[in-house]
């Protein structure tokens, strides 16, 4: 195959269900696929005005998604179906490149991170300016600590958030139940040809798939005339794992602040929002949300930060405590509780168990480069040791004496507690939203 294409979207306002087509084409023939988007419908039909605004999200969302299928190839010609702003163009060219960079370095591609969109020449329409931004926001949910943070933080503030997912599994669900909120979810359907071509080899890796489920919230807000999507990113996001070939190799792209820039400005060049997104948490460290979210216990009972988790078995189990985000997240957390609350949080005692000792070495920089998962830097991880180190409950448990001999010297001389705990860096939360975290701060 040499070429990746965009024959086609559209989206029956009826149903909700909005249809969005690729094409892989070569010598040897064409390779399509369709992928299938239920958004949830408003109780009143959309006016002309928001239905104009969405078909231009949803144009953005058909280039974006279209990372599912090119992986499969990886061909060295990305064309994209019509004219596109150069604030467009700026944000699939890095969702292809950047967001795809993981699965360049795994798959060893290095052409796909220099990988430069065919844009058609023409004309852009001028987008309608749509101006959202008092209204009611959108709040993602991942069923973690972080978007429950944010989900109390808008909430306590008065900004009456509405709960999103995509595709929510029984954390997600469990984690609205504990909310008392009314939320949305819409529905992705990936194109079972995709899993029948990687049962048979094709290539595959990880994503930018915040990118796609960002794209879909904004839909669904405008859709159901609410305001700006809120997402629960924080600032170690932004930090790369690693360089390969001359370029920044970072699991979580898509979730880091160049992304969320990205993202901002092609929505406001391509569909005229004014404000259409944002993480809230944007300037702290993961740490600093853990101490947050010590703050709230009433989801001890149902967040989960495991990505295994959904996958186990028995459905009542939320952590699979064997994994990078099992050990960060308890890691993070232990500091700011009763010993007894975080492990009854994960079902078990992390730090007791020796088996883990190899896997925390590496969040803490001594082992190999941080792991290929969402977890906080290096920094994080031997501020939150320490802090551990000095606390009776904890000081003692076979983990913590173990890595406490294994961090070297100079890690400890970086790692600036001052640091960690003071919000920092770039953001675009709106001034209005600024203060929502203040009420949870202990």
């Amino acid at each position: 195959m040499d070429a990746f294409t965009f024959p086609s979207y559209s989206i029956d306002l009826a149903t909700g269900e909005a249809l969005f087509d690729y094409a892989l084409t070569g010598p040897d023939g064409e390779q399509r696929f369709t992928e299938v988007i239920t958004f949830p419908l408003p109780d009143a039909l959309p006016s002309d005005a928001t239905v104009a605004t969405l078909d231009r999200v949803l144009a953005l969302l058909h280039l974006v998604a279209g990372v599912s299928y090119y992986k499969t190839a990886a061909p060295p010609r990305l064309v994209l179906p019509a004219p596109l702003g150069a604030d467009a163009v700026a944000l699939v060219t890095a969702v292809y490149t950047k967001g795809l960079a993981e699965y360049a370095y795994r798959n060893r591609l290095p052409h796909v991170l220099k990988l430069t969109p065919e844009v058609p020449a023409g004309d852009v329409p001028p987008a309608r300016g749509y101006d959202t931004s008092e209204l009611r926001p959108l709040s993602a949910v991942g069923g973690g600590k972080d978007s429950i943070v944010s989900l109390e933080a808008l909430r306590r503030a008065g900004f009456d958030p509405v709960p999103f997912s995509v595709n929510p599994n029984h954390v997600i669900v469990a984690v609205n139940e504990a909310s008392g909120l009314t939320p949305l979810a819409a529905r992705r359907r990936i194109d079972p040809v995709l899993f029948d071509l990687n049962a048979a080899g094709a290539r595959n890796g990880h994503i930018p798939v915040t990118a796609i489920n960002s794209l879909i919230a904004v839909a669904t807000a405008v859709l159901h005339g609410l305001g700006p999507v809120v997402m629960s990113n924080e600032r170690s996001a932004s930090d790369p794992n690693l360089v390969w070939d001359g370029h920044e190799i970072n699991h979580q792209w898509s979730k880091g602040v160049e992304a969320e820039g990205l993202l901002r400005a092609a929505l406001a060049e391509h569909a005229g929002l004014t404000e259409p997104y944002f993480s809230l948490l944007r300037s702290l460290s993961e740490l600093h949300i853990a101490r947050l979210f010590a703050a709230i216990d009433r989801y001890d009972a149902v967040v989960t930060s495991c990505n295994a988790a959904f996958k186990l078995r028995d459905a009542s189990e939320r952590w699979c405590r064997d994994c990078p985000k099992c050990r960060f997240v308890f890691l993070a957390m232990a500091p700011f509780m009763p010993r007894e609350r975080v492990v009854g949080i994960f079902g078990g005692d992390l730090l007791a168990d020796e088996r883990q000792l190899p896997g925390y070495r590496e969040l803490l920089g001594v082992d190999g480069h941080k792991p290929f998962e969402c977890v906080g830097e290096v920094e994080e991880s031997v501020v939150a040791l320490g802090l551990l180190a000095e606390q009776d409950q904890w000081r003692d448990a076979p983990v913590v004496r173990a890595l406490v001999d294994a961090v070297p010297e100079p890690a400890w001389a970086t790692a600036a507690r001052s640091d960690v705990f003071t919000p920092g860096g770039p953001t675009f939360v709106p001034a209005a939203y600024a203060k929502a975290l203040d009420d949870l701060a202990p």
